[in-house]
């Protein structure tokens, strides 16, 4: 009886897990197109200089840049889309910690937050 009812815990969890990364996926794939779709209709007309490059302005180099300046409407959107995307396995890392926590598995504990620290300061760039 209880393995069944773990198993139909960790079953919910693995369901709750993939719906939590198709539906980051969808989200990002999303904003990426509206984002590009938005670009080049202010843009597409532009002759691009290959002969400068200009890399991304400041405000755009960090997440918080990144979101601040996607959602006070500038061009970003496309950039949003990607750290999303980027986000939503990190997301499923502290999920799976959790599962940990409930199940009190202190090895997996340990090696999750391990990673999910590693992602976290490699998301940062600290």
């Amino acid at each position: 009886m209880l393995n069944t009812r773990r198993s139909l815990s960790e079953r919910r969890f693995e369901i709750l897990v993939g719906k939590l990364l198709r539906y980051g996926v969808i989200i990002s794939t999303t904003l990426v197109f509206i984002g590009g779709f938005l670009y080049l209709i202010h843009h597409g007309s532009e002759v691009p200089n290959y002969q400068i490059f200009h890399g991304e302005p400041p405000d755009l180099r960090s997440p918080e840049g990144v979101a601040t300046t996607a959602f006070s409407g500038r061009r970003s959107i496309i950039q949003l889309g990607l750290l999303l995307l980027i986000i939503t396995p990190v997301a499923r890392v502290a999920f799976s910690l959790l599962a940990f926590i409930r199940q009190r598995d202190s090895l997996y504990i340990t090696v999750t937050i391990i990673v999910l620290l590693g992602l976290l300061i490699s998301l940062t760039g600290n």
